[in-house]
Parts: C-alpha cells; structure tokens; sequence
C-alpha cells in the first residue's frame, strides 16, 4: 500500500466522518466543526490529485473564512431565536432523495472510465497565482465584500432586535 493511497484514504474517511457530523449532530457548534473536519479532508483529497492550489484555497477560504463566518454569526445569534424550531416531518423523504443522489452517484462513479493525466502537464503555481491576481483579482475581492457584508448583516440584524426589547 503506497503512502498516496494511505493519504487519500485517511483524507476520505475525514470527509466523510466530518459530512456525518454535520449532518448528525444537534449541536451547532459542534456541526460547524465538524464540518471544518470535512473540507480539511477535501483539501487532503486535492492534495493526493496533485492539485495544490485547491488545496490551498480550500484550507484558506472555506476552512478559515467561511467557518469564521459561521461561527461569528453563531456568536452573535441568540439561541432563543431558535426555541420555536423543531424537527422536520419531511426528513423521510429528504432521506429517501440522499440514498437515490448517492446511489445515482455510485452508479455513475462506477460506470465511468477513470482518466489520468502526467503530473508533469499540471500548470505552475506562480503562473497560477499570476493568473488569478492579474485577471481574477475583482471577483476574488467581491468574494471577499460579500462575505463582510453578510457578517455585518448579522451583527446589525442582532443589535437591532436587541434594541426594540
């Protein structure tokens, strides 16, 4: 068994014990965690593809910022503004979709032929990174502006309910 395959398969048994967590915990915290233990084992995925630079976006912007997001708006929520939700009556069916997705997906993993590529064709880093700041650089920044603007939303959708009690 060669070091990649260990990788990959401790990377996918992250993914997958992380995508569970989320799905299964009640805690919301603990969901948001865990799903920063999911996207870590993506990142490990990207990284047996040879595929550096997601990795690194991965680990950057969905490990750090969006999990940040997340826990920031957490902070700033109060829990009594979720004492009215309860479960839902319609996770059977949501249940029944899942098994169908997924086994669509394992049939369609299954049947379809696996292509390689020479990891000598993959595309520099630096010339990479020159791409994406030269060409990229406004949609990275609107990126960046939506997500301040969603936590400033929450921070000002906070203080306002406050305010009115």
């Amino acid at each position: 068994m060669s070091l990649s395959l260990v990788v990959f398969l401790v990377a996918t048994v992250a993914t997958l014990a992380g995508a569970l967590g989320v799905v299964l915990t009640r805690h919301i915290v603990y969901a948001a965690f865990a799903l920063l233990l999911s996207l870590l084992g993506v990142a490990g995925i990207f990284l047996t593809a040879f595929a550096e630079f997601l990795a690194l976006v991965q680990i950057l912007i969905y490990g750090g910022a969006i999990i940040i997001v997340i826990l920031f708006t957490l902070m700033l929520t109060r829990l009594t503004d979720f004492a009215h939700l309860t479960d839902n009556r319609q996770w059977p069916l949501a249940a029944l979709v899942a098994v169908c997705i997924f086994a669509m997906m394992t049939l369609a993993i299954l049947t379809t032929e696996i292509q390689t590529v020479d990891t000598q064709q993959t595309v520099p880093f630096n010339e990479l990174a020159a791409t994406l700041f030269e060409q990229w650089a406004i949609p990275f920044e609107i990126a960046s502006l939506i997500l301040l603007v969603a936590l400033i939303g929450s921070i000002v959708m906070v203080r306002s309910s406050r305010g009115r009690k």
